[in-house]
């Protein structure tokens, strides 16, 4: 199994990092793929990578809730600094549409931009996009399809009357413990082709105990409960999700 999505840079982990590694290995997941969205935590990020080769593995952006931190110079100069460490990355994002903190209409279309520019980096990276869309699907899927996206990976998919479009699109979802209490995102693991759904934590948020720090071993349960709402065994959801992963990702592993 392979949490395709977490966050190993945030400061949850300071001092307890490598040994939350540990753990995911000795629990048995195959890799763990982090997400940096921030230019502060490149540094970081690269660090974990070439510490835990070939088990942690990274994926880079700008997330669209920083949209009015920083301007288009700032971001070509991050943007660079991707390229510079493109060989220890496995994709580009979460980007996307978050119309969630994003209200005024200036900085929502500055997000598109922001989400385009992305777009482009990864096609010329030939590197797989890794989405966030909050309050924002139809304007997310629409900019998709019309720049012809094919590795899409849509993190904590929950728009259910979207399901048929993402899936024909070719793309892939994942899904995290919010299954355990969203009508919405049931919905979508029940009616997604297991081949199409990948699983991943977001850790260190949404834990299921509260006040606790959520962790990439957690995906054992968020496993489960796929199992449980599909009708298959936790052995078939922990065998192809993960296979997913490796075959999305292209990732240097055997499963």
């Amino acid at each position: 199994m392979i949490d395709v999505h977490c966050h190993l840079e945030q400061r949850e982990y300071d001092g307890i990092r490598d040994r939350i590694i540990q753990k995911a290995k000795d629990e048995g997941l195959k890799a763990v793929i982090t997400c940096c969205a921030h230019p502060s935590d490149l540094d970081l990020t690269i660090s974990i990578v070439k510490k835990h080769k070939n088990f942690v593995f990274a994926t880079v952006s700008l997330h669209p809730e920083y949209v009015e931190d920083f301007s288009f110079e700032q971001v070509d100069e991050y943007f660079e600094k991707i390229r510079n460490v493109k060989d220890n990355i496995v994709g580009i994002g979460e980007t996307g549409l978050d119309y969630f903190w994003v209200k005024e209409h200036e900085w929502r279309e500055k997000q598109k931009q922001l989400f385009i520019k992305h777009l482009m980096l990864a096609e010329k990276l030939r590197k797989p996009i890794i989405i966030h869309s909050r309050n924002a699907f139809n304007d997310t899927i629409e900019i998709l399809e019309t720049y012809n996206v094919r590795r899409v990976h849509w993190h904590m998919f929950g728009a259910h009357h979207l399901w048929k479009r993402v899936v024909d699109n070719g793309w892939y979802i994942s899904v995290n413990t919010i299954i355990y209490r969203s009508k919405k995102h049931k919905k979508v693991v029940r009616d997604v082709p297991l081949e199409r759904i990948m699983l991943e934590t977001d850790a260190p948020w949404l834990s299921l105990e509260k006040g606790k720090v959520n962790e990439p071993t957690s995906i054992k349960l968020v496993a489960q409960r796929v199992a449980e709402i599909k009708g298959l065994t936790f052995g078939e959801v922990w065998e192809i999700c993960g296979r997913n992963a490796v075959k999305f990702y292209k990732l240097p592993l055997q499963l």
